[in-house]
């Protein structure tokens, strides 16, 4: 069965996308393929044949799934973290407010700028720079370079 799951798969890598569309139809018993993304169907369609030949993923695994992505959900880069305190402050976390482009709060970015090293540490509400509480890396950028620049690109984020 082994081999056959895989010529399968093999044999569509050449096929046309129509094909291929028509293959997911079959195997997912749906009216149409969800888009024309070849790649994309080619795994989701070796996914289902595996599936059908080996069985599916178990309860206790699909449990286990959901709530690893409750605790980290890879999509928005929320992890469950320790309160962060900040200069002997407490920062208060307002998740849904956090640019995505972020790395998680407790991260240190490293930036060389005119022999300087700079270390800015990521928090749940701001930034940290030389013990420091600013709001925004465009603020540190300015205090940096005395120019205004736009704090990710600065810090090539």
């Amino acid at each position: 069965m082994k081999e056959n799951i895989a010529d399968n798969i093999e044999t569509l890598k050449s096929a046309t996308l129509s094909t291929i569309q028509e293959r997911y139809k079959e195997l997912f018993n749906v009216a149409e393929a969800p888009c024309a993304n070849k790649p994309y169907l080619i795994k989701k369609i070796a996914y289902r044949l595996q599936e059908m030949a080996r069985g599916s993923l178990s309860d206790e695994a699909k449990t286990q799934i959901i709530d690893l992505i409750e605790k980290y959900d890879p999509i928005n880069n929320k992890a469950l973290r320790p309160q962060v305190v900040s200069a002997g402050k407490n920062v208060v976390s307002i998740p849904f407010m956090r640019d995505k482009r972020l790395p998680i709060p407790g991260t240190v970015i490293h930036k060389k700028y005119k022999d300087q090293d700079i270390h800015i540490k990521i928090l749940d509400k701001g930034f940290e720079y030389k013990d420091k509480y600013y709001r925004s890396l465009t603020a540190i950028a300015f205090e940096l370079t005395g120019a205004h620049w736009n704090g990710f690109a600065f810090f090539n984020l």
